[in-house]
């Protein structure tokens, strides 16, 4: 039996943060993971996805500008862009690892199976911790459906050797229209299936309706309503089944991606043998962050069913949040700032705070602006078709409680707005800021 102050499992950069800081501490800990240490953002998400769209953000802005300056559209070398890609991804563990080493943190790589409250299985060890964190992230979302073996990750399109000639993506979120841009503009054909009524439906639907747009315009054809039921292999292509209204429907790719979302990854630690409370979004926490049932176990990241959106910079709050109190006590109670996020499709779309509904819900007096702003300076500079703003006001006290927004490089100028919105900022001391101009963030104060 090996024996822990803290015990950590997952790798990603919620259990890397604890790791750390309570190695630093002179806190004896071990941590595991059943994959290379590195966590799906660096690996196997945010990070390696980033790195690939570079290579069509550069293909993109040159179609736009053909024929303004510009006489050849490039095209994406996807060898190559795997190969820079790759780069990142292998650099990662082994730096993971090295600081692991550094801090006389002790590292394991099998998967963890709790035996009771404060004992866990690994591989083939035996571990008992005073306290235990469960930072194991998420995991795609199994499709029960015949066939749904078929269908690919998105750590697997991540790591095509070579692009299919045509994919479909079963599920309407951002990872299937982060994708299928990155697809579309290799020269695929791409086509996203979505049981809703509508994509992305966490975010603005008047913003979406842009990105939908654009989309479409990329010659992506987007299925809702539609029911997956089946896969099929018939030869070298995937036959999938889908139900509309009663109505079967066929479409035939290349590749299937499940791109259905990510549940939490906790299904196989045999958490009732620890009396752990927990829901299909995680583990229950409190303002803690620490288990509802069993007081010594803690959760961070997409592991945890707590008020954070699944997003990196969360998951580090999450896990300094958790270190904290595993060091000194529960004395610190989580508290989350704005959280912006961002769809990295082309034209990018962006969105931080309330929407209008939760606004209105939340029985704000508002104030709405909401505009198709393509004829500003900004948008024919860059030739974009796609450029649109809706911004939340709250009128009692002018200041702002949302901002969503669809354009060129709206993924920093919703940063702006999120320390606004973090600050309470006035709208008028906003609107009389001096912005360098031209830039995106110069179209600030005319949003408000």
């Amino acid at each position: 039996m090996k024996e822990y102050d803290v015990f950590i499992i997952g790798s990603g950069m919620a259990g890397m943060t604890i790791a750390n800081k309570c190695a630093s501490k002179g806190l004896k800990v071990g941590i595991t993971d059943e994959l290379p240490y590195g966590g799906t953002c660096a690996l196997r998400g945010c990070d390696p996805k980033k790195v690939i769209i570079g290579a069509t953000e550069v293909r993109d802005f040159a179609k736009r500008l053909k024929g303004n300056g510009i006489d050849t559209i490039p095209k994406v070398n996807w060898k190559d862009i795997m190969t820079f890609k790759q780069k990142f991804v292998d650099e990662m563990p082994p730096k993971i690892e090295k600081g692991y080493k550094k801090n006389g943190i002790d590292t394991f790589y099998s998967s963890a199976k709790f035996l009771s409250k404060n004992t866990l299985e690994v591989g083939n060890d035996k571990v008992k911790a005073d306290k235990i964190v469960i930072a194991s992230g998420s995991k795609p979302r199994v499709l029960e459906f015949e066939g749904g073996h078929f269908a690919k990750t998105s750590t697997d399109f991540l790591n095509l050797e070579k692009l299919p000639k045509s994919l479909l993506f079963i599920g309407g979120g951002y990872i299937a229209f982060e994708f299928a841009h990155i697809a579309a503009r290799c020269g695929a054909e791409v086509t996203i299936v979505h049981r809703g009524n509508n994509s992305l439906e966490n975010f603005e639907q008047d913003i979406v309706k842009h990105l939908v747009s654009a989309t479409s315009e990329l010659g992506v054809k987007l299925i809702l309503n539609t029911d997956v039921t089946a896969i099929e292999k018939v030869d070298s292509q995937y036959r999938v089944k889908g139900k509309t209204e009663g109505k079967t429907a066929y479409f035939e790719a290349e590749a299937v991606f499940n791109s259905a979302g990510r549940p939490p990854a906790i299904s196989d630690l045999d958490l009732e043998k620890a009396n752990i409370a927990f829901t299909k979004k995680g583990i229950s926490v409190n303002e803690h962050l620490q288990n509802t049932l069993n007081p010594i176990i803690y959760a961070a990241g997409d592991a945890a069913d707590s008020e954070g959106l699944p997003l990196t910079p969360v998951a580090v709050l999450e896990g300094h949040t958790v270190a904290s109190n595993i060091i000194k006590g529960n004395y610190k109670k989580i508290s989350y700032p704005p959280m912006p996020t961002v769809v990295f499709t082309l034209p990018t779309m962006a969105s931080v705070g309330y929407t209008e509904s939760k606004a209105k819900e939340l029985k704000y007096n508002i104030r709405v602006n909401y505009k198709e702003v393509g004829d500003w300076f900004n948008a024919k500079r860059l030739n974009v078709e796609e450029y649109a703003f809706k911004t939340i006001i709250d009128e009692e006290t002018q200041t702002v409680l949302g901002a969503h927004l669809i354009g060129p490089h709206t993924e920093e100028t919703i940063n702006i707005f999120a320390m606004a919105i973090k600050t309470k900022m006035k709208v008028n001391d906003i609107r009389t800021m001096i912005f360098s101009y031209p830039t995106l963030a110069s179209d600030i104060p005319h949003m408000l």
